[in-house]
């Protein structure tokens, strides 16, 4: 297959690279093609003429969002329109990326793809709306939704992830407060990349969670990576009202793996073993 992976360099797109051996794959970090500028893309896209898109462009700056909702909206929102809108023409397979935050986190089962979204922050309606673009404008199209990614490259030119910055903090002696009262699943972007590899080899088009098993606090998730490198910092629990960001989160945003499991792709290793891989991956374990 010839693959264009759109926002290439981030932690993502730089496990869905070799997720995809085998296939042609074209990387187009943001040098390369603003997601926003929709003649651009058309543009280089007809000119790659591709079987599949993978869209890996967001703006997740949950807090910034709420302070100018106009930027995600562009890269979220319009932008995943105007992609749907190119792949619908050159018959071509998108796949994009959401997000855990299209719920409000009030029920207390896995969230499945059939449950009615909800978000309670400007980064989830945002990604709510490249959604319903999505799967209105492309018939063939894979969106997949995921929950506290972090990855080898990290989210950020530093290499930053959360489990990153537990460890530099921890290292520092820097005291550290970390939420109780948000519950999901951690999920280790290479596992998400190889799911996602094998879902565009099939032509089972629709919405799909692909997260690890099992769910914990991010106070638990911390926990787990001190205890790992048996690092003892001075962790205080706290709750999201006395952390006081700017945007609202929900509480509860463990996903279920329904229709994964209906095509026999759910076989995602629990959070635990995915961690403990990432750390010996980073050389934090032997």
């Amino acid at each position: 297959m010839n693959i264009v992976i759109v926002g290439a360099g981030g932690q993502l797109a730089s496990d869905l690279v070799p997720a995809l051996a085998g296939h042609r794959v074209v990387p187009l970090p943001h040098a390369d093609l603003d997601v926003c500028d929709a003649p651009a893309v058309r543009a280089r896209l007809t000119r790659e003429r591709p079987d599949v898109v993978i869209n890996t462009a967001a703006f997740h700056r949950v807090d910034e969002c709420e302070r100018s909702p106009d930027v995600p909206f562009r890269v979220n929102a319009i932008a995943a329109r105007d992609l749907a809108r190119v792949c619908a023409d050159l018959d071509s397979t998108l796949v994009s990326f959401s997000t855990d935050y299209v719920f409000d986190g009030r029920q207390r089962r896995p969230y499945t793809e059939d449950d009615a979204p909800n978000p309670l922050n400007v980064y989830g309606v945002t990604k709510l709306a490249g959604e319903t673009y999505i799967r209105a404008l492309c018939p063939k199209h894979f969106v997949v939704r995921t929950t506290g990614l972090y990855g080898v490259t990290g989210a950020s030119k530093d290499g930053g992830n959360f489990v990153e910055t537990m460890i530099r903090l921890a290292r520092a002696g820097t005291p550290i407060r970390v939420v109780t009262d948000q519950i999901l699943t951690p999920t280790y972007t290479r596992d998400v990349a190889q799911t996602v590899a094998e879902l565009v080899r099939t032509d089972s088009y629709g919405l799909y969670h692909v997260t690890n098993g099992g769910a914990c606090s991010w106070y638990e998730f911390a926990g787990a990576v001190f205890t790992a490198l048996r690092l003892t910092p001075d962790l205080t629990p706290t709750t999201a009202a006395a952390y006081g960001r700017a945007a609202r989160r929900p509480a509860y945003s463990v996903l279920a793996h329904h229709r994964l499991r209906a095509i026999g792709l759910d076989d995602l290793r629990p959070w635990t073993d995915a961690l403990t891989a990432y750390l010996r991956e980073k050389g934090h374990l032997t």
